[in-house]
């Protein structure tokens, strides 16, 4: 029997030339895309706001103004999508955390955000059997907890350990209609896609008043984001990795 199933990177590529054909897409089950032809933008069938294929949103997140004993960036997560109750519950969910490293050679010590990467090759959307796992013609990577079984293979295969398992009942107060995470399913940082679509920020960029985290459009060379990358020399968290990163830290240990 031939194997005609495609490889994760064969069904970015044929989402890709998909919408410059234009019609009508299945991404999954229940999950259809309508297209237009060349040149166009990509519009949900159900009317909703088009995701824009010619942009590719990333963060750069400058190390040097980020402290260990600053949060806010995971306040404004946790308070925006309602992955954390205030009385400590779902503690094993975070879209975001802050992480302390340190060189041990020389003693150089930082603190850093760490979340989604948005990989331009996520392995996380590979490895999904049922399309849970997903990336946005714009570059972000979400997950669909709608038919998300809860296999938890992204898990597995993210090198940055950036998808949780919601394994409690969440209480309703705390459920966001944006981000209508359940007891059984992967979450993780989607950059506040109903933010973006919008066209607002990330909540965590908003909160952050020490001007450590930038949010753009990278493939727009006059965006600020992209100024400032073509300014400075900018690292990606295991680079080694070939995944274009959609997030980018001005400093690394």
């Amino acid at each position: 029997m031939t194997d005609t199933s495609l490889s994760g990177k064969a069904r970015r590529d044929f989402i890709k030339a998909a919408l410059a054909t234009g019609g009508v897409l299945t991404l999954a089950p229940g999950l259809m895309l309508l297209t237009t032809g060349a040149g166009g933008e990509a519009a949900a069938a159900d009317g909703k706001p088009a995701v824009d294929p010619k942009k590719r949103w990333g963060m750069l997140i400058d190390t040097t103004k980020c402290t260990d004993d600053c949060d806010k960036c995971v306040s404004a997560c946790k308070e925006e999508n309602g992955w954390q109750a205030e009385d400590g519950s779902l503690t094993d969910v975070q879209w975001i955390r802050k992480v302390n490293v340190k060189d041990p050679a020389t003693g150089f010590a930082m603190s850093l955000p760490v979340m989604c990467q948005h990989c331009a090759n996520p392995p996380c959307v590979d490895v999904c059997p049922t399309g849970a796992s997903m990336q946005r013609v714009d570059g972000i990577v979400r997950v669909d907890m709608h038919i998300c079984i809860g296999c938890r293979y992204c898990m597995m295969a993210c090198p940055y350990k950036a998808r949780s398992f919601v394994h409690e009942d969440i209480p309703e107060e705390r459920k966001k209609p944006h981000a209508p995470m359940g007891k059984g399913c992967v979450t993780s940082c989607d950059m506040c896609a109903h933010r973006v679509d919008v066209g607002q920020i990330p909540a965590c960029v908003e909160a952050c008043d020490k001007g450590a985290m930038m949010f753009g459009d990278l493939n727009d060379p006059n965006a600020g984001i992209s100024k400032r990358l073509a300014e400075i020399p900018t690292y990606e968290i295991r680079a080694d990795l070939g995944l274009d990163l959609g997030v980018r830290y001005t400093r690394l240990p």
